[in-house]
C-alpha cells in the first residue's frame, strides 16, 4: 500500500517539484531573525521566485527563464538578496540535468552572470567584491557540474537499458532459431527412424500375408521380424523425444548409430527380404559423432527408399570408401525406383542434403545407367580452419 502511494505521488511530479520547494519556503518565512524582507515587494518577488518550481521538470525552461526574470527584477528594484534565490540554482540544475547540452550551457552563463551582478551589486571594496563573486561562482559551477553529471548518468544508464533490451531481443531470437533448428533435427530424426522401420513393417507385413497359409514358418518369421522391428523403432522414438521432456531428467539414452552399426542395418534388411551387400575400402578413421550419424542416416535413408520403390528381386549395393580427407558413400540398386512415382510429401534427400551440408559435403542423387538408382554423398572427414 505504502508503495502504490509512492508510486503514485511520483507519478505527478509537479508536486514533487512542490514539495522540494518547501524548504526554501520555510526559510523565507524564518528570514526576519536575521534580515527581514521588509516591504511587500520583497514577498512578491519571493513568491515570484518560488512559484516557477512547480515547474521546474515539466517545463524547465519556461521556469529558469521566469526565475531569471524576477532575479533580474530583484536587481532593478535593489532588493537585498533572499532565500528563494537558491530557486535559480535549482532550475539551471534541472536544465543541466534534464535538457540538451546547449540550454544547459546557457542557464550557466546567465547564472554566472547573474553571480557577479549580485557581488558587485552588493558587496562593499573591490576584495570583498572579488570573494564574493569567487564564493558565489564557486557555488553555481558545483551545481551545474552536478547537473551536467546527472545528465550523462542518465544518458549511461538508459544506455544500458537499451543495450540490455536489444540483449534480451536478440536473445530471444536466437532461442526461437534454435528451437527452429532442433524441431528440424528431430523431424529428420523422426523421418529416418520412422520411413526405415514402417518400410520394413509393410515388406515385412504383405510377404506375411501371402504365406500365412502356404508357408507358416515363414509367415511366422516375418511376423517376428514386424515385433521387433516395430519394438525398435519404438525405442528408437522415446529416447529422441524423450530429451524434449523438461522433468524426466533421471532417463538414460542410448549413443546414436553410426559407423559400426551399419552391419546390424544391412542385416536387419537382409532379413526382411531386400539383397543388400556392404564393402568398406580403405583405412576407417575415427570420425566425430554427428558424421558417423550422418553416414548412417544416409545409408538408411537410401536403402528404405530402395525397400519401397526398388520394387520385386530388387538388390541393393552399400559402399563406404575412406580417404584422406574425406568420407564417400554410395548406396545403389538395380530397382525401378527411378521410374517410381513420388507422392512429393517425402523429406528424404532433402534431410540428406541438409545432414551433409552440416560438414561441408554434397550428395548427388539420381538414376544409374541401365536402371536403377543411386545415392552418393561425401562428407568431409576433418574440420576445416574457419576465419
Amino acid at each position: 500500500m505504502i508503495r502504490q502511494v509512492w508510486d503514485r505521488y511520483r507519478r505527478r511530479t509537479w508536486l514533487v517539484d512542490a514539495v522540494f520547494a518547501v524548504p526554501v519556503l520555510l526559510m523565507t518565512v524564518l528570514e526576519p531573525i536575521s534580515e527581514p524582507p521588509d516591504s511587500l515587494v520583497a514577498w512578491f518577488l519571493a513568491i515570484g521566485l518560488l512559484a516557477p518550481l512547480v515547474l521546474r521538470r515539466t517545463r524547465p525552461r519556461t521556469a529558469y527563464a521566469a526565475v531569471a526574470l524576477v532575479a533580474l527584477l530583484q536587481v532593478v528594484v535593489n532588493q537585498v538578496p533572499m532565500a528563494p534565490d537558491l530557486g535559480i540554482l535549482m532550475c539551471m540544475y534541472t536544465l543541466a540535468a534534464g535538457s540538451s547540452l546547449w540550454w544547459g550551457i546557457a542557464a550557466g552563463l546567465v547564472t554566472e552572470m547573474g553571480a557577479g551582478i549580485l557581488a558587485f551589486r552588493y558587496a562593499s571594496g573591490f576584495r570583498d567584491q572579488l570573494a564574493s563573486w569567487w564564493m558565489v561562482s564557486v557555488c553555481v559551477a558545483g551545481v551545474w557540474l552536478l547537473g551536467l553529471y546527472m545528465r550523462t548518468r542518465r544518458a549511461y544508464l538508459a544506455s544500458l537499458e537499451e543495450r540490455a533490451a536489444r540483449l534480451e531481443r536478440e536473445r530471444d531470437t536466437e532461442v526461437q532459431m534454435a528451437m527452429a533448428g532442433e524441431r528440424a533435427r528431430i523431424a529428420r530424426e523422426l523421418h529416418d527412424v520412422v520411413a526405415h522401420n514402417v518400410s520394413v513393417i509393410v515388406v515385412q507385413s504383405d510377404g506375411a500375408s501371402f504365406a500365412i497359409e502356404s508357408d507358416p514358418g515363414r509367415a511366422k518369421r516375418a511376423m517376428e521380424t514386424i515385433s521387433s522391428t516395430g519394438r525398435q523403432a519404438l525405442a528408437e522414438m522415446r529416447r529422441m523425444l524423450g530429451v524434449l521432456r523438461e522433468s524426466d531428467t533421471g532417463g538414460s539414452y542410448a549413443p546414436q548409430p553410426g559407423v559400426a552399426q551399419l552391419s546390424e542395418l544391412v542385416g536387419q534388411l537382409r532379413s526382411s527380404g531386400l539383397p543388400v551387400s556392404l564393402e568398406i575400402d580403405g583405412v576407417p578413421v575415427e570420425m566425430s559423432e554427428g558424421r558417423q550419424l550422418t553416414v548412417f542416416r544416409i545409408v538408411q535413408e537410401a536403402l528404405t527408399n530402395t525397400l519401397k520403390h526398388g520394387g520385386a528381386k530388387v538388390t541393393a549395393k552399400v559402399g563406404l570408401h575412406y580417404f584422406d580427407d574425406a568420407v564417400e558413400i554410395e548406396v545403389s540398386d538395380d530397382g525401378r525406383g527411378a521410374a517410381a512415382i513420388s507422392d512429393g510429401r517425402g523429406h528424404g534427400l532433402v534431410g540428406m542434403r541438409e545432414r551433409v551440408a552440416v560438414y561441408g559435403g554434397d550428395v548427388e542423387a539420381g538414376p544409374r545407367p541401365g536402371g536403377g538408382f543411386t545415392v552418393r554423398a561425401r562428407i568431409p572427414i576433418h574440420e576445416e580452419a574457419r576465419a
